[in-house]
Order: structure tokens, then sequence, then C-alpha cells
């Protein structure tokens, strides 16, 4: 059978959509030992893992790219899930970092200004997370900074603020959400989840994997495995088993 005449036989295949939508942690998350590449992994033969980070970006920017990422024109029943994770870089300070930080009131309204696009576009709050900014270990990110020649520009408490504000945006919009602030921290010593004080570790990353996996797994453990398994597709007449 010519490739054409199969193609025209065959439904096209359509695999469902996760996107991971976020600054440099989500940028990395690809990377070996990655929490995306876990997800992708576990994925593989239900959905893609599209990874939509942008190191260094804040939600004042995001929240101009977003619609550019899925537009009215994407079909939302392809799209399975969104994480948004954003925050680490919106709580920079401000006489620090100021082209980074973003004031607390304007980083929830762009939360919330996020989500209700996705909502205008039919993807549901049931696939949408949001995700806070994990804690700040000072110690360890003004080394990274010094380095740099820069000044200790984050503080561990004013990053809580932020993830209290993103905890609350998906309270009040229905959205899931990971407070990975707090569930850090309720190990006392959470600087093993962090690789420079800012950005995650090996241990890290498989923190943040399996917190997201226990709440993406109920909402795509239904999803089919697209295309048969090997052992059932009949070897005597492909066709019937992959058109």
């Amino acid at each position: 059978m010519a490739l054409a005449e199969a193609g025209a036989r065959g439904r096209l295949l359509r695999w469902p959509r996760v996107l991971l939508f976020g600054d440099s942690i989500t940028e990395y998350s690809f990377q070996e030992n990655g929490w995306g590449a876990y997800l992708a992994e576990r994925l593989v033969r239900k959905c893609d893992v599209v990874n939509r980070g942008i190191s260094g970006y804040n939600t004042r920017w995001a929240k101009l790219i977003l619609p550019r990422l899925i537009t009215e024109s994407t079909s939302a029943d392809t799209i399975a899930a969104v994480t948004i994770f954003f925050g680490a870089n919106d709580s920079a300070l401000k006489e620090l970092n100021p082209k980074q930080h973003v004031p607390l009131e304007e980083y929830a309204a762009n939360l919330k200004s996020m989500v209700q696009y996705l909502k205008s576009v039919d993807i549901t709050a049931d696939r949408i997370i949001l995700i806070t900014p994990p804690p700040l270990q000072e110690s360890a990110w003004e080394k990274a900074c010094l380095a740099k020649g820069d000044k200790l520009n984050r503080c561990n408490a004013t990053t809580g603020q932020y993830a209290q504000a993103c905890v609350q945006v998906a309270r009040e919009c229905g959205t899931d959400v990971l407070d990975l602030w707090t569930l850090m921290q309720k190990n006392q010593d959470f600087s093993s989840y962090l690789s420079d004080g800012l950005h995650l570790s090996t241990k890290g990353n498989s923190f943040l994997a399996a917190q997201l996996w226990s709440r993406l797994e109920n909402k795509l453990s239904a999803l089919p495995s697209l295309l048969p398994y090997w052992r059932d597709v009949d070897h005597t007449n492909p066709e019937a088993s992959l058109l």
C-alpha cells in the first residue's frame, strides 16, 4: 500500500498535550532527571509534554505570550493539562532587581488573567494547575549572586508572600495548585531540594515530579494509549490494527 493511500485511509493521530508554562525552573525541566522529563516518560504513549519554560521571565511578560502559545483556534480538547509556574522572578527585590520584579498585587492579577484567558478558550479549570515558586535558600543564592558581581536580590519571606498569593488565585479561580514553597519546607532543611538556592536539584526535581504526578495521574489516567501494543498488532494484516 502506498504511503499516501495509507494516510488517506487512516485518521490523523492527534496526541493530547500537556503544556508546561513557566520560567527557568520549567525550561530546565527536560534536563537529565528533570521533572518535565519524568512526566514525558510517564505519558509517552498518551500525551505530548510540551516545554514552554522561558528563563528569566515573569508573569508580566508571560501573560502577553500565553495567547501566542494557545489560541482560540487551538482545539481545547487536545490540551490535557496546563501548568503555570511563575513567581521566582516576580518576587525578586525591586530595589536590587527592578527588571524582573513584579509587585505582589500585579503578580496575582497576572496569574488570574492567564487562568481567565485559558478558560476563555475552553480549557476548563480542572485542567489548569498553578505551581508556587519554591522556597529560596538565601545563603546559597547569595553565593550565586556574588559570583556574578551582584548582591542577594531575593529573600525567602518575600517569595513566600508570592506563593500565598498564587494559592489564593487558585482558590478564587477554582484550579488545582501545587504549593511547592510550603511543601518543601515541611522538611526543615530544604536546601537539598535546590541546586543553587533558587533552581531545583535532582532531589528537588524528583520531589516536584512526584507531587505533580499525584495531581495529574487522576486527570490523565483515563486517556487511552495511542496505537496498540506491538503484540496486539495483527502481523498478517497490520492495516486492520493500525489504520
